[in-house]
C-alpha cells in the first residue's frame, strides 16, 4: 500500500539525502521508481526504503534490476501512469494526525477549526476514491480547486501535504452547512459553534462524518438518549460515544495499555471498555451492559465539536432500524427525517458508504467484532494465489469478499441482508470492489441457506453470468477465516458456535465440533437437536427455546407453575408452545449453541425477550458471577462415529438451583464453566482419536468475552493450541472470507 501514503515524497526526500538523480511515479499497478548515482549511495537508498517507509506504506516486495545510467540532472516525481488491467492496495481513511490536529487547534494557523484538514498521512482515502490511480480527478475533491496556498504546498515534494488528494483550506475546500429538520438552512456566523450549542441544549444532531452521517447527542442527558432511541427505534442495542481525548476516555472507562493504543490507532476504531461506575454516561447508552463502545474523533471536525461542546458525546449510525447507513445530503433529508432536530452537513461528496469499526481487546490482542473504517479495504493475506472469487457472504452482518493473487479484498461490514436498501449497498460497494482491483469473478460462492438473499444474488448472478458456484457450509467458512488469519493450512479441530447455520441435513446447526481444512470437513460432534417452536419467533422470545429444552429433555411436567420465567408468559402461548414441540409444528430442529444460551437466560430471568441479536447472552455474560467456580454436569453420546452433547444435567441443576434460590450470577457462571468444559471435554475425545492438537474458535458466540477467556485457558491448560480471531470478525463478517479460500480450493480440484 504506497499510494495516498506520502510515498513519492518520501522517495523524493530519500533520494536528495543520498544525492540521487532519476524519478518515480505511481502506475496502476505499483510505484516505479529510477535512480543513478554512487553505488555505495544506491545500497544506503535500498536500505533505508524499506525501514524508514512512511508508518502508513505496506511494502511487500521490492523488486530491483540494474540498467545503464541516463545522466539525470535531477529527481523528479512524475505524473501516474495508467496501466490496463493493474491494480493498487488502495488505503482506508485514516484518523487525523497529530500534526494537522496541532493546527486545527492553533489559533494563529490558516486551518484553526478547518473541519477538512488533512496531509498525505491522514484524512479520507477510500471514501472518496472512484477509481486508481489515486488522483485528484479521481475523487470526489476533484470539484473543489486549490487555492495557490494549498496548490504550493500540493506541488512540494517536501511538503507533508505533497500529492494529499483531499488537500484544502477554508478558501478553497468543502463547508459546512447547518439546516433545521425540514432541511432549512440556518443562519449563523459559525456553524460549529452553533451546532455546539445545540447539543448542549439537548438537541439530536445529524453529523456527516467520513462515510455517512452519524447521530449525535449529549451522552450524559437521560432524556436526549431516549429521545434519540425512540425516534430511531432502538430501543435497547447500545450506542458509541465518543469523547475529546484519551484522558476523557478514562474518566469513563478502564482502559488498558492496548485498549489505549487502539484508541489512538490511525484506525481510530470504536473500543468496548469496562464501565465505571463513577461514570457520567446515561445508563440508556448501554442498558443492562458493563461496557461501553467509546471512540476518539478521527476527524477535525470531530476533534472540534468534541472540544467545544466539552461533552461525551453519542455518536451512533446515521440510519433507522437496520437500514445503511445515511450517507448523501438529500438521502439524509430524506431517510433520517423525523430523527435529528438538525443535520450538520457538508458538500465534500462520499462515494463509498463507511461504518465505524467496533473491536475488543481480549487474550491480550486486539479483535475485530465489525470490520469498516480505517481496516477496510486493505486484504487478508492468502496461503497460496487465488483466481478471481467471489464470495457473498452470510445475510446477517454482511460482507462479502473477492480474492485475486495472494489477496482476499473483504468488504467493509454491509449491515443485515434483511431489506432492499442493504442489498443495494452490497451490490453498489462489490461494483466499486471489483473497479478498484480489477476484479472480474470467474467463481462464485455462496451460503447453503437457501433463503439467504446473498444466496440469492449469488445464484442468480451465477446463472446470469454462466459462472461456477461453490456453496459453502457455513460452520465450515466460519473455521477456515479463522485458520487463514492465523496462516495455518492443516487439519483443525474447529468449534464452530453460533446462531443459525444451514447444515447439510437440512436442519438448524450452530453448535458444531468439525475436523477441518481448506478441502472439506467432517462433522464429528454436535450439541443434541432442540425443536425451534415458531421458527424466528423462538429467536426473538428467548423463552420459547427454554420451553422447548425442557419439555424435550426433561417432560411436560418440568414446565411447573412455580417457574419464575413462565409467569411473563401468557396461558394460551404455553399450551401453543408445547404443542408446536411435540407435535413437530413449525418447530425447526437446531443444535444450536446461541439457542442454549438464550433458552438458559430466559429460565434464569435474565431475558425473555429480545430487542437486538443476541442480547439475551450479552445480558447473561453481564450478569456471570466470576467468584463461582462450579459448573453442571452434561453428557457425551456417540452415535454412528458422531459426538452429540446432551444438556439434560445441566438443566436439572439450573432448575435445582433456582428452586434453592442461588442467586441469578452463580448461575449464569457455572453456565459458562459449563460450556467451556463442554469444549475442552470434547476437543480431548477427538484428539484421542485423531492426534489433532490446534483448536480454531470461531462463530457469533465466541464474540462472549467471558466464554472465549474460560475456553481459551481450559484448552490451554489441556495441552492445545488454541486459533481465534484478530483480523476478521469471529462472527458471520467473517464467513465471507472463509467461503473464498474454501471456493478457491475447490475451484483448483
Amino acid at each position: 500500500m504506497v499510494q495516498g501514503v506520502g510515498f513519492r515524497p518520501f522517495v523524493y526526500q530519500l533520494a536528495a539525502k543520498h544525492n540521487l538523480k532519476g524519478w518515480v511515479c505511481n502506475t496502476s499497478g505499483d510505484v516505479k521508481i529510477e535512480v543513478e548515482g554512487e553505488k555505495r549511495s544506491l545500497g544506503r537508498f535500498l536500505k533505508d526504503l524499506e525501514a524508514q517507509a512512511p508508518p502508513l506504506a505496506h511494502l511487500e516486495d521490492v523488486s530491483v534490476t540494474n540498467h545503464t545510467p541516463q545522466g539525470y540532472s535531477s529527481f523528479e516525481i512524475r505524473h501516474s501512469v495508467a496501466e490496463e488491467g493493474k491494480y493498487q492496495l488502495v488505503s482506508p481513511d485514516i484518523a487525523t494526525c497529530q500534526p494537522c490536529l496541532r493546527e486545527v487547534l492553533a489559533p494563529d494557523d490558516r486551518r484553526y477549526r478547518y473541519p477538512f484538514t488533512n496531509c498525505t498521512n491522514c484524512g479520507p482515502r477510500f471514501t472518496i476514491i472512484e477509481d486508481i490511480p489515486y488522483d485528484r480527478p479521481k475523487t470526489t475533491m476533484r470539484s473543489f480547486k486549490m487555492c495557490p496556498l494549498c496548490q504550493r504546498e500540493y506541488d512540494d515534494p517536501m511538503d507533508r501535504r505533497f500529492h494529499a488528494q483531499p488537500n484544502a483550506c477554508s478558501k478553497c475546500g468543502p463547508t459546512l452547512k447547518l439546516v433545521d429538520g425540514d432541511g432549512n438552512t440556518v443562519r449563523c456566523g459559525d456553524v460549529l459553534a452553533t451546532a455546539a450549542r445545540l447539543l448542549n441544549e439537548g438537541r439530536i444532531l445529524a453529523v456527516k462524518g467520513l462515510g455517512g452521517f452519524l447521530f449525535a447527542c449529549d451522552a450524559t442527558n437521560e432524556g436526549a438518549v431516549k429521545l434519540l432511541r425512540e425516534r430511531k427505534r432502538r430501543p435497547f442495542k447500545p450506542l458509541a460515544i465518543m469523547v475529546a481525548t484519551l484522558e476523557e476516555a478514562k474518566k469513563h472507562c478502564v482502559v488498558s495499555e492496548k485498549e489505549a493504543e487502539l484508541l489512538n490507532s490511525s484506525q481510530c476504531p470504536i473500543v468496548l471498555l469496562k464501565r465505571k461506575g463513577s461514570s457520567s454516561v446515561s445508563p440508556s447508552v448501554a442498558p443492562n451492559l458493563g461496557y461501553l463502545g467509546v471512540m476518539l474523533p478521527y476527524t477535525p471536525l470531530h476533534h472540534v465539536l468534541l472540544r467545544e461542546t466539552g461533552l461525551p458525546l453519542v455518536m451512533t449510525s446515521g440510519n433507522l432500524s437496520e437500514e445503511p447507513i445515511a450517507k448523501d445530503n438529500d438521502e439524509a433529508l430524506r431517510r433520517l427525517k423525523g430523527i435529528p432536530d438538525y443535520f450538520l452537513m457538508h458538500n465534500r461528496d462520499i462515494y463509498s458508504r463507511y461504518d465505524d469499526s467496533v473491536t475488543i481487546v481480549e487474550l491480550g490482542k486486539p479483535q475485530i467484532v465489525r470490520r469498516a473504517r480505517g481496516y477496510a479495504p486493505y486484504p487478508v493475506h492468502l496461503p497460496c494465489r487465488s483466481r478471481q472469487i467471489l464470495a457473498c457472504g452470510a445475510e446477517l452482518k454482511s460482507t462479502f469478499s473477492l480474492t485475486k493473487d495472494n489477496y482476499a479484498f473483504v468488504s467493509q461490514h454491509i449491515g443485515d441482508l434483511e431489506n432492499l436498501e442493504t442489498m443495494e449497498h452490497f451490490e453498489t460497494t462489490l461494483e466499486l470492489y471489483k473497479k478498484l482491483f480489477r476484479i472480474e469473478p470467474e467463481v462464485v460462492a455462496y451460503d447453503m441457506h437457501p433463503e439467504y438473499l446473498s444466496t440469492k444474488y449469488a445464484k442468480s448472478l451465477g446463472e446470469r453470468e454462466k459462472l461456477p458456484l461453490v456453496p459453502v457450509q457455513h460452520h465450515h467458512a466460519h473455521i477456515v477465516s479463522c485458520m487463514v488469519e492465523n496462516g495455518v493450512a492443516d487439519k483443525v479441530m474447529g468449534v464452530a458456535f453460533d446462531g443459525t447455520g444451514y447444515g447439510t441435513d437440512g436442519r438448524i446447526w450452530g453448535g458444531e465440533f468439525l475436523i477441518a481444512d481448506y478441502k472439506g470437513f467432517e462433522r464429528v460432534g454436535h450439541f443434541e437437536y432442540v425443536p425451534l417452536p415458531g421458527g424466528t419467533v423462538a429467536i426473538e422470545r428467548p423463552y420459547r427455546m427454554a420451553m422447548s429444552y425442557l419439555l424435550t429433555l426433561l417432560g411436560k411436567d418440568a414446565l411447573a407453575p412455580d417457574l419464575a420465567f413462565l409467569k411473563e408468559v401468557s396461558s394460551q402461548e404455553i399450551d401453543l408452545v408445547v404443542k408446536q414441540v411435540e407435535k413437530g409444528i413449525n418447530s425447526p430442529w437446531t443444535s444450536s449453541s446461541g439457542r442454549l444460551f438464550d433458552a438458559v437466560s430466559a429460565l434464569i430471568g435474565v431475558r425473555g425477550r429480545i430487542d437486538y441479536e443476541a442480547q439475551a447472552a450479552i445480558e447473561m455474560e453481564m450478569a456471570a458471577d466470576e467468584r463461582e467456580r462450579w459448573s453442571y454436569p452434561f453428557s457425551v453420546v456417540e452415535r454412528d462415529g458422531v459426538n452429540v452433547v446432551h444438556f439434560k444435567g445441566m438443566f436439572s441443576g439450573i432448575i435445582q438451583d433456582l428452586k434453592g434460590g442461588v442467586a441469578q450470577g452463580m448461575i449464569a457462571m457455572k453456565f459458562h464453566r459449563t460450556m467451556a468444559e463442554v469444549v475442552v471435554l470434547m476437543c480431548l475425545r477427538l484428539s484421542a482419536r485423531n492426534g489433532i492438537k490446534k483448536v480454531a474458535l470461531s462463530g457469533g458466540v465466541f464474540q462472549n468475552r467471558l466464554l472465549l477467556r474460560l475456553t481459551v485457558a481450559a484448552l490451554e491448560k489441556a495441552g492445545f493450541e488454541v486459533l481465534t480471531h484478530s483480523k476478521a470478525p469471529t462472527n458471520d463478517g467473517g464467513v465471507s472470507l472463509g467461503q473464498a479460500v474454501i471456493a478457491s480450493f475447490a475451484a483448483a480440484r
